[in-house]
């Protein structure tokens, strides 16, 4: 059973299951929309979540998007692990391109751990290349040299805002622990008494059937699984995160960068996007690069990492983790909610996950429109 609501211009379609499909009613039909766009909540989270951006997505981008908000994996189902969560929603991205013909394109947003579980579900999804190469029509004398696809479609935009990339285990990283080392390294033991499976993903304590931790997997094409290769299709890659006031997800691991890395950030003066307080496009660097980069400091945040990362039983240090996923290029989107009233709910405020309550994150979705590939 599904009950359709039809809001200037704009359709959606929720399922008794929580499922929510929003879509430009310009046409009597959906199939205008060639580009689909994957919206994925966080822990605990639910489809309705991202009520509020999707809706702004088909509202400014009229017949060019059509957007499914993840349900398969709503309130305590996110505790069942990234790689399980991934799974789930593998089989609902096919789900709906099979009910969708007309698509071509796909791209994904995705809000904290959900940024995690769309990493994971873009290597399931990953389509190497087709062998043969196409024929150049351009009359250039080259030959179109084939791509892989996520799912069968061109891979577009990927999108995160305040996920754990570097995990949640480490100095500062999950800042309601207000950066206490005892606190933190306690964290790490009962974690997954709280978050179960999830939680030991996010604080590197899994050890399945002798593997790596998951995040580290992750890092690379691991088996059958194409993380690396997947996220390297994506003509863009974004990070969204909060500088301040997030007591979910640090700043660090929602912006992959090492201490030394933080920019400094100002007031910003912007006033169609004036909670947005930096931007950087950073280029993708091999090993020896980033090992260049990361002599040039005095070395005392990596310091601190490794003898944290001591404890425990395994040692990992972030360097590995940032140095992983910086062998692909990001756009880094720095966000500040210092001035707002709910400030302290900045990892909520970054979604607009209330459209009344969150507002002020408004023009953080504003300028993922706006800079949106379709």
């Amino acid at each position: 059973m599904q009950n359709d609501v039809v809001t200037n211009g704009i359709c959606s379609t929720e399922s008794v299951n929580g499922s929510r499909d929003v879509w430009s009613c310009k046409d009597s039909d959906s199939l205008s929309a060639d580009h689909l766009v994957i919206m994925v909540h966080g822990i605990l989270g639910s489809s309705s979540d991202w009520k509020f951006g999707a809706e702004q997505f088909v509202k400014r981008l009229p017949d060019k998007v059509f957007v499914h908000c993840s349900e398969r994996n709503m309130s305590k189902l996110t505790l069942d692990g990234v790689d399980v969560m991934g799974e789930r929603l593998v089989k609902e991205v096919i789900d709906v391109i099979q009910e969708k013909p007309n698509l071509r394109k796909i791209s994904f947003v995705a809000h904290s751990v959900g940024g995690l579980v769309a990493r994971y579900a873009i290597g399931r999804l990953y389509r190497p290349p087709k062998e043969e190469v196409k024929e150049d029509t351009s009359g250039n004398g080259c030959k179109e040299e084939p791509m892989g696809t996520i799912g069968g479609l061109e891979a577009m935009n990927f999108i995160t805002v305040a996920s754990p990339h570097l995990g949640s285990r480490g100095n500062k990283q999950v800042p309601f622990l207000f950066g206490v080392t005892a606190f933190e390294k306690a964290a790490s033991c009962v974690i997954h008494w709280i978050f179960k499976r999830t939680g030991r993903h996010l604080f590197l304590t899994d050890d399945d059937e002798g593997k790596p931790p998951l995040l580290k997997r992750m890092l690379e094409d691991y088996d059958e699984f194409y993380f690396m290769s997947a996220l390297r299709l994506f003509k863009r890659r974004v990070l969204y995160s909060n500088v301040g006031y997030d007591h979910i997800v640090g700043w660090r691991t929602s912006s992959i960068r090492r201490d030394s890395e933080l920019p400094k950030w100002e007031e910003s003066f912007n006033e169609t996007y004036p909670h947005i307080v930096y931007e950087e496009h950073c280029k993708a660097c091999d090993a020896d690069q980033y090992e260049t980069i990361s002599t040039e400091d005095d070395g005392s945040s990596d310091k601190l990492e490794a003898k944290w990362f001591s404890f425990g039983l395994n040692q990992f240090p972030m360097k590995e983790l940032v140095r992983g996923l910086s062998r692909v290029s990001w756009e880094k989107i720095d966000v500040s909610f210092h001035s707002s009233r709910l400030r302290f709910a900045a990892h909520s405020v970054i979604q607009v996950k209330d459209e009344v309550m969150h507002i002020d994150g408004g023009d953080v979705i504003q300028h993922m429109i706006d800079h949106f590939l379709t």
